[in-house]
């Protein structure tokens, strides 16, 4: 049996019936080669007039924590955990080619060559245009991080439940 070609293409119309109009992010890392395509695709998302959440889980949620916030933690071991990965968004590391900082340092600058906006811009562009900021709450509690440890403008802090409500009949990425 032989496909025509015209039977594959879809019309313009069609598509835009069926086009998605949520964006879902779970944004579980917090190496910067993971939160800046993050944060481009929530402004991208928003851009186009998606409705925009990034749900920050595990180590994705120190992408909101406070610059000026070193230590965070109630125990021992929460402390220690944030002063082993430093929390905030200007203290990120390379999934890979880290070199004791020089990677991160060496993206940063190249990015700035190319005029490409650092991933605390693009995220300030997606709340300016409406991405909601939401922090997973079992995650906060896990790494004794609170609301005041965190940056402002996020959302409250929902559990998995809501934000797999959330999802439905949206674009969800897993980064």
């Amino acid at each position: 049996m032989t496909v025509k070609e015209e039977e594959l293409t879809v019309p313009v119309h069609e598509h835009d019936e069926h086009a998605h109009k949520k964006l879902v992010i779970i944004a579980w890392s917090g190496d910067l080669d993971r939160v800046w395509p993050q944060m481009i695709l929530a402004s991208t998302g928003a851009a186009m007039g998606m409705d925009t959440t990034i749900f920050f889980t595990f180590w994705g949620l120190f992408s909101l924590v406070k610059e000026n916030k070193r230590i965070t933690g109630d125990n021992w071991m929460q402390k220690m955990m944030s002063a082993m990965d430093h929390p905030g968004l200007q203290h990120l590391k390379l999934g890979k080619m880290n070199y004791v900082g020089a990677g991160p340092a060496m993206m940063k600058k190249l990015a700035k060559e190319h005029k490409v906006a650092s991933p605390g811009e693009l995220m300030q562009m997606a709340v300016d245009m409406g991405a909601k900021l939401v922090p997973c709450q079992m995650t906060m509690d896990l790494l004794g991080l609170k609301r005041e440890d965190m940056i402002d403008g996020i959302g409250e802090p929902a559990g998995a439940t809501t934000m797999l409500m959330e999802a439905q009949d949206a674009i969800t990425l897993f980064i």
